[in-house]
């Protein structure tokens, strides 16, 4: 086979990825595991592990047999392990700056560099009303992390503008699954894209979901929701407006109000039912919320605890006592201290970004931002001295997971050229 040239360097990648075995060959399988496991729990654990595994009784190693596992280690093999625990994490702090360098004990450098997407698609939900602010927080951030292209779906002028006015490259007519698919495989008219982000349809957001590992994604933004946690100083008409506002996203909406005050919870729900949002309710509108009664707690600290375990989308803390609380939220997509604060800020002019982790995502997930566009990769130069203090703790550390062809390329760097 003659030489690739550049232009025909694509095309080589691809037959490349084409040895590589697709994941859709064991997609049924793997979806009936979960699905047992998700019926039956611990004992359709065990039962695969009896049929793939090693046939395990108890599930959770005890820390008796984790402190034992350490005392019969193979001393080589600890002090591999513990050199190659400490080199990364020294490598991973070091990369909580952005580009690092480091040089560790054993004489080697390791760069981390962060290097964005080459290329990125902002979706923003356009069908049913046109959402510019949903174009500008995924194009300007996008921007902000240096993606040198960066493609919009958008139909409505009024998001085109955004689009222009953010700096996009491109704009593409299409909307939905279909929109998705084509930013993720490409068409005639459309080239593939690297990450795509922003909220959109369940269908959309279903279509991400399924492009997933061929595209990197920014999650899945479902129903949005918001819980207000307040004491007894807040304002209940403030807390009102905050609910009617994020109410205002439609079917499958949560809003809530978690307080130590019955009389704040009485207040507040009197002016939601006299609201728009609680006439659609009580006219059983398809389009209406799920606006949660109240939830009076004995404490503000317990509205916390709810709080955490619902872990929401948006959070809001209105009164002196609630505000107090925020050093200790830990799980929420995006946190509003203070009464003046209302939430639709964060939607628009705040300076934070709405597309938020829904559907208790901000347990493990982020709001979107630069690092959606940014990958990392580390660099790595080891010179002769530094290889050849590496090598043991390596040889050992490969042999004891069977890799003896990884164990010789490592001990081959510690000879001297053949005669």
């Amino acid at each position: 086979m003659p030489p690739v040239t550049r232009p025909e360097a694509a095309a080589a990648a691809a037959r490349l990825r084409s040895w590589v075995v697709s994941s859709e060959s064991v997609a049924e399988t793997v979806a009936s595991v979960i699905a047992d496991v998700l019926a039956r729990g611990d004992a359709a654990v065990l039962t695969f592990e009896a049929r793939f595994g090693h046939g395990v009784r108890r599930l959770r190693v005890s820390p008796e047999e984790l402190a034992a596992s350490v005392a019969e280690l193979d001393p080589a093999v600890r002090a591999a392990i513990e050199l190659a625990r400490d080199n990364v994490a020294a490598v991973a702090r070091a990369g909580l700056t952005g580009d690092a360098a480091v040089v560790l004990g054993q004489g080697q450098r390791v760069v981390s560099r962060e290097i964005p997407v080459g290329r990125a698609g902002v979706y923003a939900p356009g069908g049913q009303a046109p959402y510019p602010s949903s174009v500008v927080m995924g194009v300007a951030c996008a921007r902000a992390a240096g993606v040198r292209e960066v493609v919009v779906c958008a139909s409505h002028p009024v998001m085109l503008a955004a689009a222009a006015l953010c700096g996009a490259d491109e704009a593409f007519r299409m909307g939905g699954a279909q929109a998705i698919a084509a930013l993720a495989y490409g068409t005639e008219s459309v080239r593939e894209v690297d990450v795509i982000v922003g909220p959109g349809s369940l269908y959309a957001q279903e279509a991400k979901r399924q492009v997933f590992g061929q595209v990197g994604i920014d999650g899945f933004a479902g129903p949005s929701d918001l819980l207000v946690i307040a004491s007894a100083d807040a304002d209940p008409r403030l807390i009102a407006s905050d609910l009617a506002a994020q109410a205002e996203h439609g079917e499958g909406t949560v809003v809530a109000l978690l307080t130590d005050s019955q009389q704040l919870a009485d207040a507040t729900q009197e002016l939601v039912r006299a609201s728009a949002m609680g006439s659609a309710a009580d006219r059983g509108s398809k389009d209406a919320p799920q606006y949660l009664a109240p939830v009076v707690t004995v404490d503000l600290e317990t509205a916390l605890s709810v709080s955490e375990h619902f872990a929401p989308e948006h959070l809001s803390l209105q009164g002196a006592a609630a505000e107090a609380l925020a050093p200790l939220v830990t799980r929420a997509g995006c946190l509003f201290v203070g009464a003046m604060g209302a939430v639709a800020f964060g939607d628009y002019v705040a300076g934070s970004n709405h597309v938020l982790p829904t559907g208790g995502a901000a347990r493990f997930a982020s709001g979107l931002n630069v690092r959606h566009f940014l990958r990392r990769m580390s660099e790595v130069h080891v010179d002769g001295a530094a290889a050849a203090v590496l090598a043991p703790h390596g040889a050992a550390l490969a042999r004891a997971e069977g890799f003896e062809a990884h164990a010789t390329s490592m001990e081959a760097r510690t000879i001297g050229p053949a005669p």
